[in-house]
């Protein structure tokens, strides 16, 4: 009877232990996604805002919107005309001087003229770092562990257009332990954030002060 007792007793421990080593496994992948998701929204806002500002560029800088595609139409319909010998004809010259008018036109010439600017200013604003990218550089700039919120506070205050919030930076910062890109900590009740190259952190000066108080 002793023996059918504990051996129902290690199933029932072995099967907890498993269905609690599962719900950590898929609670720390749901803050991976989380991370990403949020991360990919981030991206996703900065293009829109990339895209505003570009069109208000394009209309600042007067470049039509309309003319610039039907004006690249004709070129590439003309390509296959010189092959064929049977289009020298009046109607073949006419459509020759068409393109030839459309490719000097002004119109044309102004707006191959203002393209490079535009793509320079997709440029630089497409550089503009992601939320995982400014944590990254914060932890390798720390010489010490840092909570999530005083992360957030110092992003916060380093870029007050983005709007950080400390959840957000939070789950991300699970998400990059998630990948190895971060390493965390706990000291008592608050979890602490550092840099994957950084040395192992040691107890925090409060909890060595605690601790030589309690020895005396």
């Amino acid at each position: 009877m002793s023996e059918s007792t504990t051996t129902t007793t290690e199933l029932t421990s072995h099967y907890i232990a498993q269905v609690t080593g599962d719900l950590e496994r898929n609670l720390k992948e749901q803050e991976r996604i989380g991370a990403e998701i949020t991360a990919l929204q981030e991206q996703l806002s900065a293009l829109q805002q990339d895209h505003t500002v570009l069109v208000n560029m394009q209309q600042a800088l007067g470049i039509p919107e309309a003319p610039a595609e039907p004006a690249a139409a004709p070129e590439s319909a003309a390509v296959p005309s010189p092959r064929k010998k049977t289009d020298a004809g009046p109607s073949g010259k006419r459509q020759a001087r068409k393109t030839t008018a459309a490719q000097g036109s002004p119109t044309a010439r102004k707006s191959a003229a203002k393209k490079p600017p535009a793509k320079a200013a997709a440029a630089a604003k497409t550089t503009q770092p992601t939320l995982v990218e400014l944590i990254r550089r914060h932890l390798t700039e720390q010489s010490e562990p840092r909570s999530a919120v005083e992360i957030s506070t110092a992003l916060s205050q380093a870029h007050p257009e983005r709007g950080i919030k400390p959840k957000v930076v939070r789950v991300t910062l699970e998400g990059l332990v998630a990948k190895s890109q971060a390493q965390r900590t706990k000291q008592g009740h608050s979890v602490f954030y550092t840099s994957p190259d950084a040395p192992e952190p040691t107890a925090a000066p409060a909890a060595k002060e605690q601790a030589e108080g309690t020895d005396r």
